[in-house]
């Protein structure tokens, strides 16, 4: 009767603590996604803001990211860091906010909602808000190395509820300067930040686990490499972020 009664007590425990695991708060983060283009005379200074916020929050849970779409192609300069996967990406979140159109530049908040890249006090204002309210995951990463077959490999474990999630791995080139030749920009020197150059997705079937992501030829041996994991649910709506200079 004794075994049973603490067999019982076990379990319940056991099953409270997964429970609380599983709806657990996890600190704030704030993940701005800036779709830009060296194309576009706009986005210019929303690349400096870009920039800004990830000098003014290199030590808190403030992830920037720069992806370069590739329609402001046609005018006469080809972004060297520009993809129609971004393209797409960037139409996604347009049928995820009922929008009937996408444009540059335009920042993307946490996968929740948008602003146009350049708005400094809309930029801040998001930054406070949600740098104050608590996410579902946090990630941590270990074992972070680059191969020899030029790519980088990792272990990570995911805290909290994984049920219809999945991870996004990006690569991003730490800063580059860009001599425009022609196009809107034409005779400006550029400089981008966190530019994505590589994005990887993995289903969340379990909470820990190894991925490798491969580094792609865009990027050159003297430019600074940053690893950054995002928890995002099916919704696009990103639940947990880490980053680790490589």
């Amino acid at each position: 009767m004794q075994k049973l009664f603490l067999t019982i007590i076990v379990i319940a425990l056991f099953g409270f603590s997964s429970a609380k695991d599983e709806n657990e708060a996890h600190k704030p983060i704030v993940v701005l996604e800036l779709f830009t283009s060296q194309g576009c005379s706009s986005c210019p200074s929303a690349d400096v803001l870009l920039d800004k916020v990830k000098t003014q929050y290199k030590d808190s849970n403030v992830f920037t990211l720069s992806y370069h779409v590739d329609y402001w192609n046609y005018i006469g300069w080809k972004d060297p860091f520009s993809s129609k996967t971004y393209t797409d990406k960037q139409k996604q979140y347009a049928d995820k906010f009922r929008s009937g159109r996408i444009y540059t530049p335009q920042i993307v908040v946490n996968g929740r909602e948008h602003f146009v890249g350049s708005n400094k006090s809309k930029m801040q204002s998001k930054l406070r808000t949600y740098l104050g309210k608590s996410v579902s995951n946090s990630i941590t990463l270990k074992n972070v190395k680059k191969t020899d077959n030029n790519s980088v490999a990792f272990g990570y474990t995911v805290n909290g509820s994984i049920d219809d999630k999945q991870l996004r791995v990006v690569l991003v080139i730490d800063e580059r300067e860009t001599f425009v030749k022609r196009g809107e920009n034409r005779s400006r020197t550029l400089k981008n930040a966190n530019i994505v150059v590589a994005e990887s997705f993995m289903a969340l079937k379990d909470k820990m686990g190894e991925i490798t992501i491969q580094i792609p030829e865009t990027v050159l041996e003297s430019d600074s490499l940053r690893l950054i994991t995002l928890v995002e649910d099916d919704n696009l709506d990103i639940t947990g972020a880490a980053k680790i200079k490589l």
